[in-house]
């Protein structure tokens, strides 16, 4: 095992969760936000899982999942448009929680958590299908066009599945606030995409070839 990159694993995993739990729970002004536990554990348990298993089956792919470096301008912009959703979107949560503005059925956020899981689990589909997903925009030596499972129905699933993975995680902090807020996500990320693709175009063989092959980006029939 590469001692180096666990430590690096875990060190960001730990950040993560403080950091979430802080932004949920200090303006909430309580630990008792029943919502915020539930959101902690269906996120950050399967993403532990899913990280042990890259560590000893996959340390390249878990690598560039923990590359945050962006060099591409407009990449840098969306992460930090992103970044600056997540921030006001949990804030909101713990301050609907706190002041009881608009709460939401305990129907939904159980539908809600439901939907999260299954998506994460399909996420880590994605990954298994596609050992060169990274964080950043850029292409890797002897990179390969993926075009079958779910490459084979839209151009990028990871992004599609992301996006119903954002809108719910308001729905399970109780927020439609929040989730007006996250609405945002699907913009943020279609520049992110057309930008993406620019980049493969021009370094990744085949790639245009795969875009007349498999015609939509994110919803089928849609875009």
């Amino acid at each position: 095992m590469n001692i180096k990159l666990f430590i690096k694993a875990i060190t960001r995993y730990t950040l993560g969760v403080i950091s979430v739990g802080f932004l949920l729970f200090f303006p909430a002004n309580t630990f008792n936000y029943c919502n915020a536990w539930l959101f902690i554990g269906i996120l950050f348990i399967p993403m532990f899982i899913v990280g042990v298993i890259l560590m000893f089956r996959n340390p390249m792919l878990l690598q560039s999942r923990l590359d945050v470096k962006e060099s591409e301008k407009e990449q840098k912009k969306v992460i930090i448009y992103s970044g600056l959703m997540f921030i006001l979107g949990f804030v909101i949560s713990g301050l609907n929680y706190r002041f009881k503005w608009i709460m939401i059925p305990n129907t939904v956020i159980i539908l809600a958590s439901v939907l999260f899981v299954i998506s994460y689990i399909l996420y880590a589909e994605v990954l298994r299908e596609n050992t060169y997903l990274s964080r950043t925009i850029k292409v890797e030596k002897d990179q390969k066009v993926i075009d079958t499972g779910f490459y084979g129905i839209v151009r990028h699933p990871m992004y599609s599945i992301t996006i119903i993975l954002f809108l719910t995680i308001p729905l399970v902090l109780g927020s439609i606030i929040s989730f007006v807020i996250f609405l945002i996500y699907p913009f943020i990320i279609s520049r992110r995409i057309i930008n993406e693709e620019k980049v493969l175009e021009k370094e990744l063989k085949g790639y245009k070839e795969y875009k007349n092959k498999v015609k939509y980006r994110l919803i089928p029939f849609v875009w």
